[in-house]
């Protein structure tokens, strides 16, 4: 009977253990949730100025230079097999 009354004392730790576990988890969680005074952590947005927003041809540049890329391979690979 010793043994038994261990075990189930043993549970009884472990799930005071993962209760507070549990409770302290919640508390970080309330804490990340709310509101911050500054959410991206700047407190001056003058960098910004002067900066362009991305315009529609940044995806064709994006193509081009991908595709730079891969004729740049391409002859690479083409040159050394003596194409």
């Amino acid at each position: 009977m010793g043994v038994m009354a261990l075990h189930v004392n043993q549970n009884q730790n472990r799930t005071e253990l993962q209760e507070r576990i549990a409770a302290e988890l919640q508390e970080k969680a309330r804490k990340k949730a709310e509101p911050a005074d500054l959410p991206d952590g700047i407190e001056d947005s003058r960098y910004i100025e002067g900066t362009k927003q991305t315009t529609s041809l940044a995806l064709v540049w994006l193509i081009v230079g991908i595709a730079a890329i891969v004729v740049t391979i391409w002859l690479v690979i083409a040159s050394t097999r003596g194409y």
